[in-house]
């Protein structure tokens, strides 16, 4: 059983910056995908920023230059680090893993909470 679990969210006034965690239960060195995804009230979720294991990453058009998606295979880790939060960032963040060979699945974290306001 594959694990996620995610830390890093609270509260922060627009123009803030928070770094959020996701810590794996398993290695994640070679055959995992991982993501960040969003979901705020109302809203369908989205894709944040993924990063690939050779650390190739791609980022939702609303976070690009603001967000940065990294990942540390040795602790089974992945970040967000978040800068210039803007009130429409507020959503519930998720850690995914997508494993990239047989047999696919993806793993989701419970998520954390962003809440940025003043």
């Amino acid at each position: 059983q594959v694990q996620l679990v995610e830390s890093g969210g609270g509260l922060v006034q627009p123009g803030g910056s928070l770094r959020l965690s996701c810590a794996a239960s398993v290695s994640i060195f070679s055959f995992y995908t991982m993501g960040w995804y969003r979901q705020a009230p109302g809203k369908q979720r989205e894709l944040v920023a993924t990063i690939t294991s050779g650390g190739s990453a791609n980022y939702a058009d609303s976070v690009r230059g603001r967000f940065t998606i990294s990942r540390d295979n040795a602790k089974n880790t992945v970040y967000l680090q978040m800068n210039s939060l803007k009130p429409e960032d507020t959503a519930v963040y998720s850690c995914n893993a997508e494993r990239i060979i047989s047999p696919r699945r993806s793993y989701w974290g419970q998520g954390t909470q962003v809440t940025v306001s003043s």
